[in-house]
């Protein structure tokens, strides 16, 4: 689906591949209606866009009542919707599922996961009034490839993997079409902490292993339109994610090991 013309729903939208993902729809033509938990941050990324084209909403996404209350506002405020990013994600601590707290194991869930269904359901019906609409979400090499420490992550990532690719199969025969997409390692804020922006550990870039550059969040923004504007079922956003596919397929029961090697250590 060509972006140009048409209103976009961004969560996440407050900074990193999502702030990205706004500046860049706004650019090719596109109205945006961007998403996060964070008023504040959310005025940046509409001072740095400076358009009339972009409305900002804050919300909740882990609330169905909250993503509901959402779609009533982007609504009144646009008329329409064409497409919906589901961008929005957090991490969890590096440990393992042992020692995690069950508060920070349903923050994940709901979150990542139930977020993404509670954005799908409620704006579905919606899109498929439309002549033609787009669901993009996006999931994680971590999705795929399992990493020891980020089991609760991984697991989230993994339903929205699987939710996708089914919405994919039913939505087939209709005018949404739907992309999903993996990050691999990206430059942004939460970066800065002990895991990439996908959920992978940092020790996998260390001067020990073999480096990948991580991707600017302007970068992994432009493939992941371009992606959605050629109607693809998936995007591998980074040579590290399309890697890590290929060796997951390639070897499924060595793979959790060599991560467990590499890692091991900072477990503990």
């Amino acid at each position: 689906m060509k972006v140009s013309g048409k209103t976009i729903v961004v969560t996440g939208a407050a900074g990193g591949v999502g702030r990205e993902l706004v500046l860049q729809l706004l650019n090719k033509g596109a109205k945006v209606a961007a998403v996060d938990i964070s008023a504040e941050r959310l005025a940046e990324t509409a001072k740095l866009a400076n358009t009339k084209d972009l409305t900002t909403h804050v919300c909740d996404l882990s609330k169905l009542e909250s993503v509901q209350a959402l779609f009533e506002e982007v609504v009144k405020a646009h008329k329409t919707v064409d497409g919906i990013i589901n961008n929005a994600g957090i991490i969890q601590p590096f440990i393992r599922v042992n020692e995690l707290d069950y508060k920070k194991v349903e923050l994940v869930m709901n979150v990542n996961f139930y977020g993404t269904l509670y954005m799908v359901k409620t704006f579905l019906p919606h899109l498929l009034e439309r002549p033609e609409a787009h669901i993009l979400n996006v999931s994680s090499m971590g999705g795929f490839f399992p990493v020891p420490g980020q089991a609760i992550y991984g697991a989230s990532k993994a339903a929205v993997k699987l939710l996708t690719e089914g919405l994919y199969a039913e939505l087939l025969p209709t005018n949404v079409n739907v992309t999903l997409v993996f990050p691999g390692a990206i430059e942004t804020d939460i970066a800065k902490n002990s895991l990439g922006d996908n959920g992978m550990p940092k020790d996998l870039t260390s001067d020990e292993q073999p480096q990948m550059k991580m991707l600017k969040a302007s970068e992994a923004a432009g493939i992941i339109i371009k992606g959605m504007e050629k109607n693809k079922f998936q995007v591998f956003a980074g040579k590290d994610s399309k890697l890590m596919n290929f060796i997951y397929k390639v070897n499924p029961k060595s793979a959790p090991k060599m991560m467990y090697k590499a890692l091991k250590d900072r477990l503990g």
